[in-house]
């Protein structure tokens, strides 16, 4: 699969999963990227928040996440239903590049670098019921692979299409669904390719559009 770096992906995680509130707040990063960042549009009323952004190797940002609705915790099985939220994925259309430095070669990014990053954002939510913290690693690191599986094939039976709109034109989106949420991927007009991913708010009546001021989420 065409994407960035698999390493460092996932939002930072501390002891138990729980997010690092340090990982999150600031804009600065969000301010270098030299591409629109993307959100829902504003038939959502509700909280708004920035969450991390993710660099290449030679330190450019590619990518990164906007929430809305209630921050979600990885929770027990029992109150996962209750939050409702939706987090945004903008990566930035690449192509494949050598490094700032030469030293290297820096991926390609493509749809299903934005279907991975958002199966794996999902994943960074979610505790599976009964399961014992030592075990948690292993089932995160079997459920990333397959995420990463599923984004390689987005024609696959696991993947449905669904039209949203984004800046107001009907766009396509692949789109599953799991016990533990949903995901979606697609690209805009803008040259980004844009992911999401939620629970306890249905994908079917999102839209979205791009962001006209990052600096007011600081």
């Amino acid at each position: 699969m065409e994407t960035t770096s698999r390493v460092g992906a996932q939002a930072p995680a501390a002891e138990g999963g729980q997010q690092v509130p340090s990982a999150r707040r600031t804009v600065d990063g969000y301010l270098l990227a030299p591409f629109p960042w993307y959100g829902l549009d504003e038939a959502f009323t509700g909280p708004r928040w920035l969450m991390q952004v993710g660099t290449s190797a030679d330190g450019a940002v590619e990518h990164g996440s906007i929430g809305h609705g209630e921050e979600p915790t990885v929770r027990a099985e029992t109150t996962e239903d209750k939050e409702r939220f939706a987090v945004v994925v903008t990566v930035a259309a690449s192509p494949s590049r050598r490094s700032a430095d030469g030293t290297g070669l820096l991926e390609a990014t493509s749809v299903s670098s934005a279907a991975w990053l958002a199966g794996v954002g999902l994943l960074s939510f979610t505790w599976p019921g009964q399961m014992d913290h030592t075990l948690r690693d292993d089932w995160l690191e079997q459920q990333t692979e397959t995420a990463w599986v599923l984004a390689d094939d987005l024609t696959g039976d696991e993947w449905s299409t669904l039209s949203l709109p984004v800046d107001g034109v009907p766009t396509p989106f692949h789109y599953r669904e799991s016990e533990f949420g949903w995901v979606l991927a697609g690209s805009t007009q803008e040259g980004v390719h844009v992911g999401a991913y939620g629970r306890g708010m249905s994908a079917y009546g999102l839209g979205f559009s791009m962001i006209k001021d990052i600096g007011a989420y600081a």
